[in-house]
């Protein structure tokens, strides 16, 4: 299962993750308590972030990719980059870390797609915005569903902005040798899990990607209903 630390202490020897719960995976982690543990926990995997040499970034999160992009937009702050943050969210219910962004970013804009909180409307309504405000961004960096993704690259794309996403396709062993988290970049055959998780945006085949993940659709939901069968007591 692939998460991304949101956070960490070195000192502390401690690391944050922030999950939504979506499936069975989720579903029973939530069931830890204080002092229980993970069987195997391994990382960092793949390439880092780069983020040299930007001066002026628009960081796109959604969702819990909100996660992710968190630690994007700290580093670049602490580089000395302006930094501009959109961050979208379902509802007003679902919004987390507007704070912590608000707090590394010159300007951060929250989205709503129900308008219960922050501004109403999609994340590329904002960043369109930004753009057309006379805003010259080195770079983009998009974070969360991959439908998200692929129309924040298609915007920038019209705008000629470099723009990197974070792909997180299913993994089974985190290698490469499994090839499950197999994408298609430039035509080119790439594993998240090694050569990711960041690619050029404007060369993802997001079309195959987003039919790729739905492959698990059907044996997800089942593995759904066996924990909560296991995991949900039934009412007395």
């Amino acid at each position: 299962m692939p998460l991304t630390v949101a956070a960490y202490d070195r000192d502390g020897g401690t690391i944050t993750l922030i999950f939504q719960i979506v499936g069975a995976g989720t579903m029973e982690l939530n069931t830890l308590q204080q002092g229980d543990a993970l069987q195997d926990c391994v990382g960092p995997l793949g390439e880092p972030t780069h983020t040299e040499g930007l001066r002026k970034v628009c960081i796109v999160g959604g969702g819990v990719g909100c996660a992710i992009a968190l630690p994007v937009a700290d580093k670049l702050h602490k580089q000395g980059a302006v930094v501009h943050s959109v961050i979208g969210f379902r509802s007003k219910d679902l919004v987390i870390l507007e704070d912590a962004f608000r707090s590394v970013s010159d300007e951060t804009r929250v989205m709503t797609d129900n308008g219960s909180y922050g501004e109403k409307g999609l994340v590329t309504a904002a960043l369109e915005s930004l753009i057309q405000e006379g805003n010259r961004y080195d770079k983009v960096f998009a974070i969360g569903p991959l439908v998200m993704m692929k129309f924040v690259s298609l915007l920038t794309k019209k705008y000629e902005i470099p723009t990197v996403v974070s792909m997180n396709p299913v993994m089974v062993d985190g290698t490469g040798m499994c090839g499950g988290c197999r994408i298609t970049v430039g035509g080119e055959t790439k594993f998240a899990c090694v050569d990711g998780p960041d690619f050029d945006g404007h060369l993802v085949d997001f079309d195959e990607a987003i039919s790729r993940s739905s492959m698990y659709t059907e044996f997800e939901g089942r593995r759904r209903e066996d924990a909560c069968r296991l995991f949900v007591k039934e009412p007395q």
